[in-house]
């Protein structure tokens, strides 16, 4: 009888094994009958999919990446870019860097289009606490910074720029101002004794005697916006002049600047600290504010000038498409993508700190130009207080300056007296750069 059951086993056995070799087996299997193919949906499957980079200091947060190794030693630089993972799952599309803060404005259909992270001792990075009601003072990690628009699912950032303590954000919908107002900065009327640690308070500004925003920069103290009409406007402090309104008084309004560039058309600003360059639509030059590092050739030796007065020994360069001012130095930008330096420190034409008061190029062999790549061009320039930046038209970033936090990338500490290019996993489309850390927004190589 046992046998018998055994050989009945058997046969059912080989019956199911003849059965199923006959049917073409599909796969996944489906238990529900849906003859469908997996289909994999990727972070990075969008065609508009940028990577973003970041390097420099960590304690004060500006990275936005962990401050601690996995055994709890602290990390206090990142010396080469590191790939932050905010990009992963959000379509980044602007970045702006303060002192100690960085933000990223991205393209999204709900109403959060902006992160922070790094210092936020004068909430300019907005509002956050913790579960004790206890104002955060550094954010770690990105965190979203949710802006009083009146269409948030159709709100788009335009540009970012962060100055010591305040933020600025220019929108389809304005300008919105956050930080530190002490000398009028962010735009509004001075308050004696307001407390910014913990402050909710959003500035909104539509538009500037009727005319739209089209481009902003944070100085140190001080902001400059540029409307359509090409006409300049600044706040903030202005002790060295840098607000370029012909005095040296705080301005707690948006005020039109004059000088030299009342009837120019002016495409941008560059201020990294007390002293500002301005460019034109023929490509000339204006500068006012802190000149004491020969950032304008004066007589008499003036150190500060509160009125933009043209910068007379840049029209031999050629045409200048790009500009940027960093703590004690000038950068500017030629069409032909020839790259001149003048002022005070690593000015990136020779091994030691410099000081010129007229114009040094920059040799285009240390940018990539050879016999190989005959083609290569500087396409913009960007300045840290006391680092710069290229980017090259084939993506490719070359840093030089003082090295404070590994800001320069390029695996070690030590200041780089001359450009050398960085390695970084992608074509670099823009840079923004605080005092010690720089952040690179990328196209994929795939």
């Amino acid at each position: 009888m046992k046998m018998n059951n055994a050989k009945l086993f058997l046969n059912i056995c080989k019956t199911n094994i003849r059965t199923i070799s006959t049917k073409r087996r599909k796969y996944p299997l489906d238990p529900e009958g849906v003859n469908q193919l997996p289909v994999f949906d990727y972070a990075v499957s969008k065609s508009t999919y940028n990577r973003l980079f970041v390097w420099g200091a960590v304690p004060t947060g500006a990275l936005g990446i962990p401050y601690q190794t996995k055994d709890l030693k602290r990390i206090e630089q990142i010396r080469y870019p590191k790939r932050s993972s905010l990009a992963e799952y959000n379509e980044v599309t602007k970045i702006g860097c303060g002192f100690g803060f960085t933000a990223f404005g991205v393209n999204s259909d709900s109403n959060v289009k902006l992160y922070g992270t790094g210092l936020n001792t004068d909430s300019q990075l907005g509002y956050h606490e913790v579960r004790t009601n206890k104002p955060l003072g550094i954010l770690y990690f990105p965190q979203p910074i949710h802006l009083p628009f009146m269409n948030p699912e159709k709100a788009t950032i335009k540009k970012l720029s962060g100055g010591r303590a305040h933020f600025v954000v220019l929108t389809n919908e304005g300008l919105f101002l956050l930080g530190n107002n002490a000398y009028g900065q962010c735009g509004r009327s001075i308050i004696a004794d307001e407390c910014y640690s913990g402050n909710k308070f959003i500035h909104h500004i539509k538009n500037i005697d009727g005319k739209a925003v089209i481009d902003i920069q944070c100085g140190q103290d001080h902001t400059l916006a540029i409307t359509e009409d090409g006409a300049v406007y600044s706040c903030g402090w202005g002790a060295d002049g840098q607000t370029g309104l012909g005095h040296f008084n705080c301005q707690d309004q948006f005020t039109k600047v004059q000088g030299d560039i009342a009837s120019e058309r002016i495409l941008k600003v560059a201020s990294r600290s007390d002293f500002v360059l301005a460019l034109n639509d023929k490509g000339e030059v204006f500068g006012w504010g802190n000149t004491e590092y020969a950032q304008l050739s004066l007589k008499d030796d003036i150190q500060q000038i509160a009125n933009p007065t043209s910068i007379e020994m840049c029209k031999s360069l050629g045409k200048i498409k790009d500009i940027a001012s960093g703590g004690s130095f000038c950068v500017v930008l030629t069409e032909e993508g020839r790259v001149f330096v003048w002022g005070y420190g690593i000015l990136g034409t020779g091994p030691a700190v410099q000081y010129s008061k007229t114009p040094l190029e920059i040799p285009l062999t240390l940018f990539g130009v050879n016999d190989f790549q005959p083609d290569t061009q500087v396409k913009s320039v960007t300045c840290g207080v006391n680092h710069i930046c290229a980017v090259t038209n084939n993506g490719d970033l070359y840093t030089w300056g003082r090295n404070k936090g590994g800001c320069l990338g390029l695996k070690d500490d030590k200041d780089q007296y001359f450009p050398l290019r960085v390695a970084i996993s992608g074509y670099v489309k823009h840079t923004a750069c605080g005092v010690d850390h720089t952040v690179a927004l990328c196209k994929p190589f795939i």
